[in-house]
């Protein structure tokens, strides 16, 4: 499918030249002389341009008069405008509007560096609202299972919110159980689901970038922002944003985003003017804020603000029961990926997974059924893919897998850390060639002096002396 370029100029000399380097582009396009044509055209459902290009100096004032209404017509579109810099216009005017403002005159190289990249953004935001339609109908309140009385608990709140116009939610529960999922549904099925649901990790993002991130910033703000960026808060406006390890969040930052909350206003980083905004804030943590408050780790008042209602998720260990309902689940939907047909549950396979504690909650039980699934044979679960067993065991194991097999088997679920990993490696390699550095060296593929130097790392240098 071509991509859809609309040009707004009433120089025919200028908007042919332009039509013609675009076409040679693989552009399709289309001309209009008068802004004043443009509300006919996009009331037609067939015209759906990516990029708009107007020329300010064809009716400017039209434009600010009708900006409002414009970019509620364009929302798959991205503008950019173009003007006369020793004209009249005040341009700043439509800062929050266009994608970009450049003044002529123009080479046709540069505004097709503009133009390419506001047709990405344009994709990116047309494939964000088409997949939030496929996810209002995937992230409903029955979507969060189980019939224990504690995910009961959880689905009443959740309906609760879904009715009423509350501007900041907070989740709060273990690693793993859940928070991401309860945020959509709160989105999903609440009364911003029309608009678009912004995610962000707070803890994966350093103070300035995530800053930068959230406000926004100008071009030449700082080293490396070489175009404008519209933040989190604008991208999110009339939806949902959604700010995941919220406890991590640096204290001065907090500050800024307490104040950004109850101003309902920001300010890019390097910008002039303040920016509205309209959106509800779903706050998720690990962390014990009330804690965390004590220690002077977070604000007080920024608690306050964000926790106008609390929605605690339980732990898997506190709803084995649901297991009976989130085992099948999953396995459906991994079947599905990897075109398996798991569909039979040994007895011994429950027990199993009855008995073990879910450290790691939803997301270990999702990883364990996902590898069990894809290393699956036939119809039947297997129990050996399960591994749901402590390091010291699964470390025997493996150590005689070794010496049986001159194999060594990892087991990825969580109980080992990496650097254990390499130790183990290293000290299984070194038992079964009697401790021989150069022997070990050259079945694990790496030097004598590499490896020496783990061994010292690990504190294996008394056995390989």
């Amino acid at each position: 499918m071509k991509k859809r370029l609309l040009i707004i100029d009433d120089n025919a000399q200028n908007s042919e030249s332009l039509a013609r380097h675009f076409k040679k582009k693989d552009w399709r396009v289309d001309i209009i002389d008068s802004l004043t044509l443009v509300k006919d055209h996009l009331s037609d459902d067939d015209f759906c341009p990516d990029v708009i290009l107007a020329d300010l100096d064809v009716s400017a004032d039209e434009m600010f008069k009708n900006s409002d209404e414009l970019q509620e017509l364009t929302n798959f579109s991205e503008w950019i405008f173009t003007f006369d810099p020793d004209g009249d216009i005040n341009i700043d005017e439509l800062g929050d509007f266009a994608y970009d403002i450049l003044a002529k005159p123009i080479k046709h190289s540069r505004l097709e560096i503009a133009v390419n990249r506001a047709h990405r953004l344009a994709t990116i935001n047309r494939r964000l609202i088409k997949s939030g339609n496929t996810k209002k109908e995937l992230y409903q309140i029955d979507s969060y299972l189980g019939q224990s009385e504690a995910a009961q608990h959880v689905r009443e709140m959740l309906s609760v919110l879904s009715d009423a116009p509350i501007s900041a939610v907070t989740i709060v529960g273990e690693t793993g159980s859940g928070k991401g999922l309860a945020a959509r549904i709160i989105h999903h099925s609440g009364l911003n689901s029309d608009g678009p649901l912004i995610e962000i990790n707070c803890a994966a993002l350093p103070k300035e970038l995530l800053e930068s991130q959230l406000f926004g910033h100008e071009k030449g703000a700082f080293t490396g922002a070489n175009e404008r960026f519209r933040g989190l808060f604008e991208q999110a406006h009339g939806g949902t944003l959604f700010l995941d390890e919220i406890g991590d969040m640096d204290l001065d930052l907090q500050a800024k985003l307490l104040k950004a909350l109850e101003d309902k206003k920001a300010r890019r980083i390097g910008g002039e003017r303040e920016i509205s905004f309209d959106v509800q804030i779903i706050a998720a943590t690990g962390v014990d804020l009330a804690e965390a408050m004590d220690k002077g780790e977070f604000r007080d008042d920024l608690y306050h603000r964000l926790n106008v209602f609390c929605v605690s998720l339980p732990s898997l260990a506190q709803r084995k029961e649901d297991l009976v309902e989130l085992v099948p689940s999953i396995i459906k939907e991994y079947n599905g990926k990897a075109n398996k047909r798991v569909t039979v549950v040994t007895d011994e396979v429950w027990e199993q997974l009855f008995n073990y504690t879910w450290p790691g909650n939803i997301r270990e039980l999702r990883n364990v059924i996902e590898r069990s699934v894809l290393l699956s044979k036939d119809e039947v679960l297997p129990a050996k893919w399960l591994q749901l067993t402590e390091t010291c065991d699964i470390q025997k194991e493996q150590c005689e897998s070794y010496k049986t097999n001159n194999e060594i088997t990892i087991h990825l679920d969580g109980s080992m850390k990496l650097d254990e990993m390499d130790s183990f490696i290293i000290q299984t390699a070194l038992e079964q060639n009697d401790y021989n550095v150069s022997q070990t060296a050259d079945i694990l593929g790496t030097t004598r002096e590499t490896l020496r130097y783990r061994i010292q790392k690990y504190n294996l240098k008394d056995k390989a002396s």
